[in-house]
């Protein structure tokens, strides 16, 4: 039997994973291992009742999987807990593994029973469908599983040894949705180069309003916020969830790149004479260069399968499994991943009929309102910290900075390849260093590298011409060097985990619509910012709201790195002024340790709760000491 007790484990096919492993011998299930870096972590479900099951304590019907967890993690605040918070929490925990609980001759008779009822007739798929829903259970607790041949344990293994190795046919979908993020990039410098040579020829290359607005950019937007909020969902739910995180992570990654091809596309199509007949050739090729990775995706996406959660949405679950079929090595992962999916959307739409309006959700309840003030500070300040106005106006700038037409895009080409470069980094830094000391990190730098670029341009220009253009590329470039790793992938990360499962959709539709509004905002204001600040003020502005994103991180943002949805739920369940509080108290530590080079610990804030020294009182939110 493959030993595997070196995996971490995943409490379920959504992709969450917490630091406990259940090793695959079952002679070891009641066996717990648990990561002493997390204090905070909770025993798995099965070493509860194993334990309570042996000591004689243990009835099923009594209370509820959930509870026997909260009990058992965390004794002391059971009984403090409101009715309505334990009902969150447990259908938090019912979502994050709605099959936990159940015997593998349980889960057998229900997966035999899905494939009867929705005509999976043939006697490979019955099996299929068996094996996968005691695998559903517990992907990791393979070697448990009776029945299993030995090339489907060689891939179920491969999951977590090699995460990476998946069929071709989804590394094309993979492929395809990297390509759609680099269409996003494309599709918004191609317009950056372009406008240096359109707006002259149409007569609207002022700053006035009339020259600002352009229903082009509206007709754009139409094209980028339904392929920005159904490319993201298509490669959620036809991938893994070892690699799901990963293409979260890649999105952000492959919309630089996309970033980095437009600049190249300006810059290539620039020498383009103009034939005769043809006025403007060449920003006309800028603007359709951007049609050639779009026509990629649609060439290909027809040998793409369907969502098998869409078709499970529409009721065709024969239709689902073939797509699931299509995407996975073998029948029993194909069948584990759609019997599981279609459990979970059980839940979700038993749920549903249980609780309220979600959006009053969202804001009446403390948990969730303080995951949704973090989710809105990181997407508000993502188009707030200048980015997009150096995406969509940095030919422009560098022409008003008395460069060349020419050095002016390849100075923007400059900047496009730095921003996927240093993009790279963040896959890894994101997961250890933090989510928040990412943004603590690079909001004080971005502040300092606007405001070195916006005095850049009282440089005279008469007598330091070379000094005053290498300044303002110099304070741009590193502005994008400190982006790229923080505020670039920062913020769908955090928005994506920081809602309870329960409400999530809600907050990450809430999210996405936050920045793309912003994003509309300041590609329309920043000519007229500039005309009324001077170019100077415009960059200052940007920069002291770089200051802004600081503190509001410092004072708002809990950490999300690594953490559990339980954890997550204390997390957010602290009262908002005391993580003020905490914050404050990180400037005179950091002050100390840095500065002074004191050796002093840091002040562990969420650990204090498994420790006994805080306590949260959820129905008053007062912070007890």
């Amino acid at each position: 039997m493959a030993d595997h007790a070196d995996v971490p484990r995943r409490d379920s096919l959504s992709g969450d994973s917490d630091n406990h492993t259940q090793v695959g011998d079952p002679d070891m299930k009641n066996q717990s291992v648990v990561d002493p870096a997390h204090k905070g972590s909770v025993p798995t479900a099965d070493h509860i009742d194993y334990t309570r099951a042996k000591d004689g304590n243990y009835d099923g019907d009594a209370e509820t999987r959930e509870d026997r967890i909260e009990s058992v993690s965390h004794p002391r605040r059971k009984g403090s807990m409101t009715a309505a918070e334990r009902a969150r929490r447990n259908a938090n925990a019912k979502l994050a593994n709605p099959l936990a609980g159940y015997s593998q001759d349980e889960l057998k008779a229900m997966g035999a029973a899905f494939a009867k009822k929705y005509q999976i007739g043939e006697e490979e798929d019955k099996r299929a469908f068996e094996l996968g829903a005691c695998l559903a259970e517990d992907p990791l607790n393979y070697g448990a599983v009776e029945g299993l041949e030995p090339s489907e344990i060689e891939v179920l293994k491969r999951e977590f040894t090699n995460r990476w190795s998946q069929p071709k046919l989804l590394y094309l979908v993979i492929v395809l949705c990297s390509t759609c993020a680099a269409v996003q990039g494309m599709d918004e410098t191609v317009v950056n180069g372009g406008q240096l040579f359109y707006g002259p020829q149409f007569g609207i290359g002022g700053k006035d309003p009339r020259s600002t607005w352009l229903l082009a950019r509206f007709a754009l937007g139409f094209g980028i916020g339904p392929k920005s909020a159904t490319v993201p969902i298509y490669a959620a739910e036809t991938t893994p969830p070892g690699i799901r995180g990963a293409l979260v992570m890649q999105w952000q990654m492959w919309t630089a790149f996309g970033i980095m091809l437009g600049y190249v596309a300006d810059l290539a199509f620039y020498q383009v004479p103009d034939p005769a007949g043809i006025t403007g050739l060449k920003w006309r090729l800028m603007m359709a260069s951007a049609m050639m990775p779009a026509v990629i995706v649609v060439c290909f996406v027809f040998l793409c399968p369907e969502s098998p959660r869409w078709y499970l949405s529409k009721g065709r679950h024969y239709k689902a499994y073939q797509s699931m079929v299509k995407l996975r090595y073998n029948r029993v992962q194909a069948a584990r991943d759609l019997f599981y999916m279609h459990t979970l959307l059980e839940a979700e739409n038993e749920l549903a009929l249980h609780r309220g309006n979600p959006v009053k959700e969202l804001i009446t309840i403390p948990r969730n309102r303080r995951a949704l003030i973090g989710s809105e500070i990181v997407m508000f300040m993502q188009q707030f910290c200048g980015v997009n106005v150096i995406a969509y106006y940095s030919s422009q700038i560098f022409v008003d900075a008395q460069f060349t037409e020419v050095s002016a895009l390849a100075a923007s080409l400059g900047f496009g390849i730095i921003n996927f470069v240093f993009a790279i980094p963040a896959i890894y830094t994101i997961d250890t260093f933090g989510r928040r000391n990412l943004l603590l990190t690079t909001f004080p730098l971005m502040s300092l590298f606007l405001f070195f670029t916006g005095f850049s341009f009282l440089i005279p220009e008469a007598t330091m011409h070379t000094a005053r253009i290498a300044c303002i590329a110099l304070g741009i470039y590193l502005f994008g060097v400190v982006y790229s790793p923080g505020e670039g992938p920062v913020p769908f990360t955090y928005s994506a985990e920081a809602y309870p499962l329960y409400i999530r959709p809600l907050g990450m539709s809430l999210a996405t619509a936050t920045t793309w509004f912003f994003n509309f905002v300041l590609s329309i204001t920043w000519p007229s910012l500039e005309t009324a600040f001077t170019t100077t003020g415009a960059f200052c502005w940007y920069a002291a709201w770089n200051i802004v994103g600081f503190f509001a991180v410092l004072f708002f943002l809990p950490e999300t790195k690594g953490k559990t949805l339980e954890e997550l739920d204390q997390v957010f369940g602290m009262p908002t002024h005391a993580h003020a509080a905490y914050g404050a108290r990180q400037i005179p530590y950091f002050f100390k340790r840095y500065i002074l080079r004191q050796r002093i610990e840091p002040e562990r804030l969420y650990e204090k709760e498994s420790e006994g020294e805080v306590e949260y009182d959820h129905d008053e939110e007062k912070y007890l000491k």
